[in-house]
């Protein structure tokens, strides 16, 4: 879709910046958000449509309001001067170019703190190489092993080997996850997989891709904190929260393929 005229995509975004809102984010992982907090910019849209979104207004609604890149790169200076340790760029991909120059400014201004791509990991690849040297942190979601299952409830076909060259090639720029001396995340990827119920995240196939095609090294968020939203009152088989031992299963499967940074 040529946005420059006007038109939308899927993602139902036009070729201004739209924002929800920023600020000090304390719930990421601990290397991400240290004392100061992760300087979370939170993007209007969405390239995938997640019928179990957690944040559905924001994702499928869109709410938010149009930021020109001058006032999100002041965002990011003044994220960095109230002691941030990152800009955290919350689903980003279909907003790269605005970004990208909204980066550049703030760079201007004199931003130095890591710029972190947070994203669901649907994306182009092709626009995954065009930032390499710009982005610091990728932290991609990998939601799905099976691409039938991403298509019925994220609206995303081909999910699974998207999703596998894009952190492929997010892991070719930055390598693994790198720390500071005060354990702050300084460069790297770090992959975020969420455990849904009745195992339909396909936990095993998304592990052991990254334990024999990215790296062992790799830090992985194996996350738990599942629960119906959205448009899951419709999928039964979505509709309550993972048990235990579902979770502990998708752990005891890392930990099998040497995968034990993170979790």
């Amino acid at each position: 879709m040529n946005r420059l005229a006007g038109k939308e995509g899927f993602c139902r975004s036009g070729k201004e910046l739209m924002v929800s809102s920023y600020g000090p984010h304390f719930g990421e992982e601990e290397s991400l958000v240290g004392t100061g907090g992760s300087g979370a910019i939170f993007l209007t849209n969405c390239n995938l449509g997640c019928v179990y979104c957690q944040n559905y207004e924001i994702s499928h609604l869109g709410y938010g309001q149009v930021r020109s890149e001058p006032q999100v790169a002041d965002m990011m200076v003044r994220m960095q001067e109230g002691g941030c340790h990152n800009i955290n760029l919350i689903t980003p991909t279909h907003f790269a170019p605005q970004l990208v120059k909204a980066a550049k400014i703030a760079i201007g201004k004199g931003l130095r703190i890591p710029l972190l791509w947070n994203c669901g990991g649907y994306e182009s690849v092709e626009v995954i190489r065009l930032l390499e040297g710009i982005v610091d942190i990728y932290k991609p979601d990998f939601k799905y092993g099976d691409s039938a299952v991403a298509e019925k409830y994220s609206n995303a076909p081909g999910y699974f080997q998207v999703a596998k060259e894009v952190v492929k090639e997010m892991h070719r720029q930055v390598g693994d996850l790198m720390l500071d001396g005060e354990g702050i995340a300084c460069r790297g990827l770090l992959v975020r997989h969420l455990v849904l119920p009745n195992g339909l995240a396909g936990s095993e196939k998304v592990l052991r891709f990254i334990a024999k095609h990215i790296s062992t090294g790799t830090y992985v968020n194996i996350m738990a904190q599942y629960r119906p939203c959205g448009k899951v009152r419709k999928f039964a088989e979505l509709d309550r929260r993972p048990t235990l031992a579902e979770y502990r299963r998708a752990v005891d499967i890392a930990r099998d393929f040497g995968l034990t940074r993170g979790f």
